[in-house]
């Protein structure tokens, strides 16, 4: 028989605004345990090193999270110019420099090549999966592999700053996938100078905000307490992206047990993808066919 989990049923998101030096399974678990929470789950790791936005889902919002993993993200970052490092971060180690250094128009024209539909090789120290292993651990053990380059929508890549002539501040907003350590790798290949990310934050990530987020101090500082519930935000707010409809008071009892359910919606084409609510709370995700919604994923709220 099957364990049963310990912990509490609680449900939503909770926004973190990640201090560097931790995973971010790390920080779910810190947020599983200050709510004793049942079932957690982050949208979208960031680096140990690198802050900012990370949204942690609890409960049945975790069945959201592909839709907010889809959602657009914004990072600023900085780039050392000079240097490349076999992580293309400052964790790792330098293996290759150049004393060349780009004026800020070269930079500003060369990013224009990183905006639009590119290909991206992930970084070697990335959590890709070659063969059924994580590319990291095989860097790690030094064995020869080649990553592939996948497609990634960069909606926009901007210079920010330009503190002093080794280091130029970037802004990126991205879809899913993004390796804001790729970006740098190559810029610095494109500068003819090389580069790798030193500092990296994430500004948002779909509709959730580092400015909104609890850090892990205030989390400490309201374990266990009510005042910490109060910050849970809704399940629907990671269904924000997609486009909703209404259940009938028989397609909610039909949609609660998976099957297809009557519902009300407008300017919903047949067979696109939506949620459906009933008073204002999310009942399923599914697909519009016919003046009912024939669910993928069904809430428990």
């Amino acid at each position: 028989m099957a364990r049963k989990r310990k912990g509490r049923d609680i449900s939503g998101w909770l926004v973190v605004d990640k201090p560097a030096g931790l995973t971010s399974t790390a920080v779910v678990n810190k947020v599983r345990w200050a709510l004793q929470a049942k079932k957690a789950g982050h949208a979208g790791t960031l680096d140990p090193e690198a802050t900012g936005v990370l949204a942690v889902a609890l409960g049945e919002a975790t069945k959201t999270v592909p839709y907010i993993t889809d959602a657009l993200k914004a990072y600023e970052f900085t780039v050392r110019l000079g240097q490349a490092t076999n992580t293309d971060d400052a964790e790792g180690e330098v293996i290759a420099s150049s004393d060349a250094r780009p004026d800020e128009t070269t930079i500003k024209e060369a990013l224009h090549a990183f905006v639009g539909e590119i290909m991206q090789v992930p970084p070697k120290y990335s959590a890709v999966k070659i063969d059924g292993q994580r590319a990291y651990k095989l860097a790690r053990d030094g064995e020869d592999f080649e990553v592939e380059p996948r497609p990634l929508w960069v909606e926009e890549l901007v210079m920010l700053d330009r503190p002093d002539p080794d280091h130029v501040v970037l802004a990126m907003t991205c879809g899913k996938g993004g390796y804001v350590r790729a970006i740098a790798r190559d810029l610095g290949e494109a500068l003819g100078c090389f580069g790798h990310v030193t500092c990296l934050r994430r500004i948002w990530s779909g509709p959730f905000r580092a400015e909104d987020g609890l850090t892990l101090d205030q989390i400490d500082a309201l374990a266990h307490s009510p005042e910490l519930d109060s910050h849970i935000r809704p399940l629907e707010e990671g269904l924000e992206d997609l486009p909703q409809v209404r259940c009938t008071d028989a397609g909610l009892a039909r949609l609660k047990n998976g099957n297809p359910g009557m519902v009300v919606a407008s300017d919903i084409d047949y067979g696109e993808e939506c949620w459906a609510s009933h008073d204002g709370r999310a009942v399923a995700v599914g697909r519009f066919k016919a003046g009912e919604l024939h669910p993928s994923r069904v809430f428990n709220q």
